[in-house]
């Protein structure tokens, strides 16, 4: 991957939609080479995928919060983690070190749904302690990696 490479990943990440031609003319290459190195960013599994970053406000999830949640043991891996892919509001759940074992993204419509939601994940089996922060404004926040 060169600096071109480069440059075609950040226009694509401003706006995936963005014309080969549109690309071309901000990176000074044709179309052509433009969809040939896209291809190749494509095949190569540089770019993941396109998708369309949707608003929440628009369907009133306007709380964001972060839940820590630890577990008894790791016998309870596969369970909590199979309940957290039937859960819509929670966005991301990450393996963590110290003192808890995940963290989840929640992204919910108020302190109501959050509190339902929290009683649900404080009933699953083998979760011991949970910790939960409400986000009050979010100052960055970049879908994916950036290209240095």
């Amino acid at each position: 991957m060169d600096r071109l490479d480069m440059e075609i990943l950040k226009v694509l990440q401003k706006n995936a939609r963005a014309s080969l031609s549109d690309i071309g003319q901000k990176v000074n290459l044709s179309v052509s080479a433009v969809g040939e190195r896209v291809k190749k960013l494509e095949a190569s599994g540089v770019i993941d995928r396109y998708v369309a970053i949707i608003n929440g406000s628009f369907f009133h999830k306007d709380l964001t919060a972060f839940m820590f949640i630890s577990l008894e043991n790791p016998s309870y891996i596969d369970s909590f983690q199979a309940f957290v892919h039937g859960e819509n509001d929670i966005l991301e759940c990450h393996y963590i070190t110290g003192n808890y074992d995940y963290v989840l993204k929640v992204v919910t419509n108020n302190p109501a749904t959050l509190e339902t939601l929290l009683n649900k994940i404080k009933s699953v089996p083998g979760i011991i302690k949970t910790y939960t922060n409400v986000v009050l404004a979010t100052c960055k926040n970049n879908e994916s990696v950036f290209p240095e």
